[in-house]
């Protein structure tokens, strides 16, 4: 696992899209040291010993997986929080019997909620209270104080679950004869996103008022919103180039070879016509810069223009974001916030493309390192996204009563109807 390990540590300071930026950031020797002292680490121990590592780089969009091991089978308490004051609240429940959505924790083994805060700041590592994932951190602890909505408290232990499957969403839904709400959950299937599109043709030409919840979103590919542009954009076209912006491709031989080996994957399996162009064009620029390190793409084949035009329909669009919402999510947002068709409302996105574009190193033994290859040049400026996210044109701040009642909703459905507070 040293050897593993070792080569970890060439990647995020050769192939990683930040090693120039955070250059010095990481202290391998010292996790090379608790690898060494314990040379019968098991596949979840080394997990463990990779991710704590891996903080020290401030990129929430590394990821390194370890399959067939416990921690990856059953990486789950069975409940969502957030966090909000001293308390965390579950919002979510799935698997576990003794909690409900809106109780709150003001303990985990007898730590208060703002002593843990403080132990597991870089964990945490986040500006509000809101954005803070405590997931991982649940995991760490046996068992929690929790309050339930009389002020009664109990102990409970916690026990942990198969993370229950991920189903991905891209609905079209009527709130009214005038109202719609698009959902999508991720952009990871272009296929699927356009035939939602198709499915829904009628009526989505015929509302002129929607809401397109993407506050919970996984990200995957930007090309895959692309058949929603004509409905996003103004008639009148919209400039979405900044001269000044550029995204640069850490071209190494390594990253190299690993994305093609990806993109030859998802050719195979995409059918969509503009999606296999846009695989295509992203293919030969990484064959025709190989080895050549920071590279600017040449995107012109896909976008010949960057000011796009949309279609006359549409006069009202609300787009609800969340700190859930990530990647080709952040991507989505900051576009739909140039449209004047276009309010965005809630709270900020995840805030992960400076660093975007992920390769995945494997291992025989049955590990996986996914890490960006590419940096937007807005971090130069000290304009980047991490721990900010994209920001909501009307912020609506997390409370304990969205568990119960979806205040964001409400507030864009207040907003179409009155148009009082749109672009």
């Amino acid at each position: 696992m040293e050897t593993i390990f070792k080569e970890i540590v060439h990647i995020m300071n050769h192939d990683y899209a930040g090693w120039k930026d955070k250059k010095g950031c990481d202290r391998p020797e010292h996790f090379i040291r608790k690898i060494k002292d314990n040379p019968s680490l098991t596949k979840a121990e080394f997990k463990d010993v990779v991710d704590d590592y891996l903080l020290d780089f401030n990129d929430r969009h590394i990821y390194f997986v370890a399959e067939n091991t416990s921690s990856e089978k059953a990486k789950s308490r069975g409940f969502n929080v957030r966090r909000y004051e001293d308390g965390l609240y579950v919002t979510e429940v799935d698997s576990e019997k003794q909690v409900e959505p809106g109780m709150r924790f003001v303990s985990l083994d007898g730590h208060s909620i703002p002593e843990l805060r403080e132990k597991h700041h870089r964990l945490l590592n986040e500006n509000h209270a809101e954005r803070e994932n405590w997931l991982p951190i649940l995991s760490l602890y046996e068992e929690g104080e929790v309050e339930d909505a009389k002020g009664n408290r109990k102990i409970i232990k916690f026990d942990l679950y198969d993370k229950v499957l991920y189903v991905p969403e891209y609905s079209v839904k009527k709130v009214d004869e005038k109202i719609i709400v698009i959902t999508m959950t991720d952009f990871a299937d272009p296929d699927a996103i356009v035939k939602m599109v198709a499915d829904n043709k009628t009526l989505l030409d015929s509302t002129d008022k929607w809401i397109i919840d993407v506050r919970v979103n996984n990200g995957g590919s930007d090309s895959s919103y692309y058949p929603l542009f004509k409905y996003l954009l103004p008639e009148e076209g919209v400039e979405l180039g900044d001269e000044e912006e550029h995204m640069l491709f850490n071209c190494t031989e390594e990253n190299t070879t690993r994305v093609l080996a990806d993109i030859e994957e998802d050719l195979k399996e995409t059918e969509d016509e503009q999606a296999q162009v846009f695989l295509n064009v992203f293919r030969r620029e990484w064959k025709k810069n190989r080895g050549k390190g920071f590279v600017q793409f040449n995107f012109e084949e896909i976008v010949p223009s960057t000011f796009i035009k949309g279609s006359k329909h549409l006069a009202s669009i609300i787009v609800l974001t969340d700190n859930r919402c990530g990647s080709s999510g952040d991507s989505f947002v900051e576009l739909a916030k140039e449209s004047n068709k276009i309010t965005v409302i809630g709270r900020a996105t995840m805030g992960l493309n400076d660093y975007a574009n992920l390769a995945i190193k494997k291992w025989n033994a049955g590990f996986e390192l996914m890490y960006p290859t590419s940096r937007l040049s807005r971090i130069d400026k000290g304009e980047g996204m991490t721990k900010v996210g994209i920001k909501p044109e009307l912020y609506i701040p997390w409370t304990p009563e969205h568990i119960f009642v979806d205040k964001d909703m409400e507030k864009a459905i207040e907003l179409l109807e009155t148009k009082v507070g749109l672009k």
